[in-house]
């Protein structure tokens, strides 16, 4: 297990991401968080995973948890298809917005304590996660992407696709956890 940037020119600063050993970890937070969004980036639609895409394991993860979801890019198309309610905003206005005192969130009833990541460019990602370190305190951030994201509050170290299909079908509930 690494907690080095799978980018490895970038130097995260003293404080970096937990790494998440047990995709219980993320289940736990995820249940604790009073309110949880979740960022879904166009990576996501291209990664095929054998038998689903990410994108089914993110509905399954959202419709587990009654989390909304925010599609970025042409994620869009890929949930549409899927007949799945989703909001729309770029990458960079939904970062913005998190670390705005000011918003109410998508419903107008206030704001995120946990935002899930994934799919995101990593240089993006790591820029969007960056801001909210530094401006947004209070906001909790899961990296679900395969490489470490050493600006979230926790993040998968880099791991293998398998290792990554596990835990996602873990999270979202399709396969219990073994020790």
């Amino acid at each position: 297990m690494s907690n080095e940037p799978w980018q490895i020119g970038e130097i995260a600063g003293p404080k970096k991401a937990l790494i998440i050993t047990k995709p219980s970890v993320v289940v736990g937070m995820v249940k604790k968080a009073k309110r949880t969004l979740m960022v879904v980036g166009h990576q996501t639609a291209e990664i095929d995973l054998g038998e689903e895409n990410a994108i089914d394991y993110m509905i399954k993860m959202a419709d587990r948890f009654k989390i909304p979801i925010v599609a970025t890019a042409n994620a869009v198309s890929e949930f549409v298809e899927r007949n799945y309610p989703i909001s729309w905003m770029s990458a960079m206005d939904i970062g913005n917005r998190l670390q705005d005192p000011e918003w109410e969130g998508l419903d107008g009833k206030g704001q995120y304590d946990l935002v899930l990541f994934i799919g995101i460019p990593y240089y993006m990602e790591w820029t969007i996660l960056s801001g909210l370190k530094h401006t947004a305190p209070n906001l909790k951030t899961i990296s679900l992407d395969r490489y470490y994201h050493p600006h979230a509050s926790w993040s998968f170290s880099n791991i293998k696709i398998d290792e990554w299909v596990t835990y996602l079908k873990t999270i979202t509930g399709q396969i219990e956890e073994t020790a």
